[in-house]
């Protein structure tokens, strides 16, 4: 009987879980697409052009200076220059 109980109980906690991560993935997708259309700028350069705008807000979420610089020019909505200088990740990437 505890057993049955526990199996449940874990069943209930996965499908949970499961219907969680459907609506948080429906969430991203939704969400996406409108934050591309805000931005007007015009084709990144050649130097740029290994970079695109694909929702990541963070320094923690880059993997160098001129990425995160580039993020911050050309991406919508991004929260990495604090103190608002332009320049992005300072205590992280570009110091």
């Amino acid at each position: 009987m505890r057993l049955l109980v526990i199996a449940l109980l874990a069943f209930g906690a996965w499908k949970g879980y499961e219907h969680y991560q459907a609506k948080r993935l429906s969430a991203m997708q939704s969400e996406q697409p409108a934050a591309l259309n805000f931005s007007s700028k015009p084709a990144p350069s050649t130097a740029a052009a290994n970079f695109s705008c694909d929702g990541r807000k963070y320094c923690s979420q880059m993997t160098s200076c001129a990425e995160a610089t580039y993020f911050l020019k050309n991406c919508p909505g991004v929260k990495m220059d604090g103190n608002n200088d332009g320049v992005p990740c300072e205590q992280q990437w570009c110091r």
